[in-house]
């Protein structure tokens, strides 16, 4: 089968534009990896495509494609899509990247190594997310969408602070704000805008869509994920993973540790579990985020795509964790796989003993 990988920020998607580093590092100690475990299966023809700016070493007899910025949007992307038996995407789900990547493969009729556009939606809307998690029992903080006609003083009060408000669509910690009372979250309404807006246009966006953002109660607890792969209906786990989260005024995500030892460990599974089952078409390698209380897990949100803690995931598993994501895609699940080795791992790509 003959396998495109394309990691949009460090793929080519943002070639000829000014990209966070922070987004590179991620994007391409993911691309790395997973074209590495890829081409160990050995039976794959892989192709992936690069930023010109982050050529890196390939495996042997993997074809690498330098994309300019005239290719960005035109037919060469296109073009290698339409070579491929399948297309595996990583991508930020900000301004809807992600969702329309998997259109665009879907539109010229490539099979999808992950979720369609409609998966994707489902699971990276954070407002509809809540209503979800609602109805199956699965703990989630309690949130609300800062829709017009919402007054967002009302709802804070009516919630309680402290506070997170967040993208209703986006990526990681970007455009997430810690408000701890009143005058800063009237400070941040009134900014909320202008990191997505940066990583937007990054992102390629003509015109940054004006998302309403979604504000919940802050969590208390062990910052962590669950790292899955799913075949559309059901999911199984791969690892629990502890997240280095620096929580200031902002949210920076370092990387973290896997596997994570804690009591509430195998609960966070089965949350993960089932909160994968209430979104349908959820395909491939998917991470679940939530933080471990005294009480319990508490789901946060979900990512239907390739994490960092893929990078750990791989370290600590004898499997390889490409082979099973492609193998979930065809409706096979493994049993849960048992880590054999602790590692700690950076957003950049370094993974240690732990």
């Amino acid at each position: 089968m003959r396998i495109l990988v394309y990691e949009f920020v460090s793929g080519g998607g943002c070639a000829g534009r000014a990209v966070p580093v922070s987004l590179v590092r991620e994007g391409l100690a993911m691309r790395t990896a997973l074209v590495a475990d890829l081409a160990a299966i050995g039976c794959h023809e892989i192709v992936t495509t690069t930023d010109i700016r982050y050529a890196v070493a390939a495996p042997p007899r993997v074809e690498v494609v330098t994309l300019l910025p005239e290719d960005r949007d035109a037919s060469v992307l296109d073009a290698l899509i339409a070579s491929a038996d399948a297309v595996w995407l990583v991508a930020p789900e900000t301004d809807g990247c992600l969702e329309r990547l998997a259109a665009r493969v879907a539109r010229i009729g490539t099979r999808l190594l992950g979720p369609g556009a409609a998966a994707i939606r489902r699971a990276s809307n954070k407002a509809g997310l809540s209503r979800r998690l609602a109805r199956i029992g699965v703990e989630h903080p309690a949130s609300i969408a800062l829709e017009p006609g919402v007054d967002a003083r009302v709802a804070a009060r009516d919630m309680g602070y402290p506070l997170v408000v967040k993208p209703a669509r986006g990526a990681g910690s970007r455009g997430v704000r810690l408000v701890r009372g009143a005058r800063e979250l009237r400070r941040v309404l009134g900014a909320r805008h202008r990191g997505c807006e940066v990583v937007a246009r990054a992102l390629g966006a003509q015109q940054v869509t004006d998302h309403p953002a979604v504000m919940q109660r802050y969590v208390r607890g062990t910052p962590a994920s669950v790292s899955l792969v799913a075949d559309g209906r059901s999911a199984v786990a791969l690892a629990v993973n502890a997240q280095r989260v620096i929580a200031s005024s902002g949210f920076s995500y370092r990387g973290g540790r896997t596997p994570l030892d804690h009591p509430h460990a195998a609960a966070a599974v089965d949350a993960a579990i089932r909160t994968c089952a209430a979104l349908p078409g959820l395909r491939g390698y998917v991470g679940v985020d939530v933080v471990l209380t005294d009480a319990g897990p508490v789901v946060i949100e979900v990512n239907p795509r390739l994490t960092t803690a893929y990078l750990g995931v791989r370290a600590v598993l004898d499997e390889n964790v490409a082979a099973l994501a492609l193998a979930a895609c065809e409706g096979v699940l493994p049993a849960q796989p048992i880590a054999r080795r602790c590692v700690r791992f950076t957003a950049s790509g370094g993974v240690a003993a732990a």
